[in-house]
Parts: structure tokens; sequence; C-alpha cells
């Protein structure tokens, strides 16, 4: 190959991954959007149903900006985040046995939409060294496209990129899901080894700021999870 044709492929390159790219991208963008007005009319809609309990039952829902939303609920914290960048799935992934995908590998390229579960006290408190759990992740990609993966357990597992469209309805019940899912882990008391010894000199923060670490058993692998 000679430095013009190079040049011309190189070019070809840029511009049909670019445009492809900011497809991607602003699927998902408009996506996180349509998740934000699910989260913000899901929460007042519960609590139009929890008018009679104590505010600290009533759900919150914050808008962190354009890549961040999170709502309270209870003793949680679910944080939606998306990322800026356009990812392809790698070879073993399973979206690439799938006719949609290896007739077109461009279908593989997806934006990603992660939820997070922390405890809400982690935040109240500023309890900076506890810790979150991914519950699950959304990938979308050029044509709206969308699969899920997270638990097993959590029944909403769309693994068919071909067949499934990012909407409202589906917005909302993965956001369901992993909210009846958050909600029914429970916290586990940290491992005695883990908070046995303590420096004099820390004492005092800890008492102050409660600082253990602190984090609920939702930790899991993505493509082999049979717990």
């Amino acid at each position: 190959m000679n430095i013009l044709n190079t040049k011309s492929a190189i070019l070809q390159t840029i511009r049909e991954k670019s445009i492809l790219k900011q497809l991607v991208y602003k699927n998902t963008a408009d996506a996180f959007l349509e998740l934000k007005k699910v989260l913000e009319n899901l929460v007042n809609e519960y609590n139009l149903e929890l008018t009679d309990q104590a505010d600290a039952l009533r759900l919150e829902y914050e808008d962190r900006g354009a890549s961040e939303v999170q709502i309270r609920v209870a003793s949680d914290i679910l944080v939606f985040s998306m990322y800026s960048n356009v990812f392809q799935f790698d070879r073993d992934h399973p979206v690439w046995q799938k006719d949609y995908v290896k007739k077109n590998p461009n279908n593989a390229y997806s934006g990603i939409i992660n939820i997070y579960n922390f405890l809400s006290d982690s935040f109240k408190y500023k309890r900076s060294d506890d810790l979150g759990y991914l519950v699950a992740r959304i990938f979308i990609n050029k044509e709206n496209h969308y699969i899920v993966e997270g638990k097993r357990q959590m029944g909403l597992l769309e693994n068919d990129l071909s067949q499934s469209i990012s909407d409202e309805d589906s917005l909302r019940k993965i956001v369901e899901t992993a909210i009846n899912y958050s909600l029914n882990f429970d916290l586990l008391v940290p491992p005695y080894d883990d908070v046995k010894i303590l420096a004099v000199a820390d004492i005092d923060e800890k008492i102050q700021n409660a600082k253990i670490k602190t984090g609920k058993r939702l930790g899991f692998q993505f493509k082999s999870d049979d717990v």
C-alpha cells in the first residue's frame, strides 16, 4: 500500500468511526436523559404512596449533571453514571455469537450506563472508605438496541442486542429491578480481622466519623455468576 492509499484508508476510517461513535454516544445520552425522567417520575409516584410515612422513608431524586443522577431509597443510594466514551465488546463476549453482530460488527459498539449501589449513610457521614458496588450496566448501540449485564438474580438480563429497544418501559423495568435487588441485600458486619487493630492516632477520627469500611454483599462477575 502506497502513501496515498494509506492516507486515504486512514481518513476513511476516521470518518466512519467518528460518525459511528457520535451516533452511539447520542443514543446513550438520549437514553440517559430518558432515564432521568423515569427516575424522577418514579420517585414522585412512589412518594405519593408514602405520604403517611416518615420523611426518612420517602425517596429522593438528585440530578448531578449531564452524566450522573442518583436516587435515595430508604437506606440505599443508587447512582446512575454514564460514560463519555464508546466501547466495543471484547471478542469473547456472547454478543459476537449473534448474527446481528456477526453481519455488522459496528453493532457491537456501545455506550455504557452503570448502576452503583451505596449506603446512604456513606454520603451523609462522608465515609470515604465505604464501598459501593456495581449492580448492573446498560449497553446501548447505534440502533438504540441495548443489553443489560448484572447479577443473574435481578431477572432483567436482556442479552439479545438485536431484539431489545431502549425506551421508557425498558428503563423503568431496569430501574425497579435494580432497586428491588439492592434493597434485598443487607449490610454485613465487617470481618473481625479488618477492625481488630486501631492506632491511637486514628481513634478520635474513627469515632467521630465512624470510618469503618462498610459495604453490602453485592460483588459479582458479569459473565459467570451462579450465586
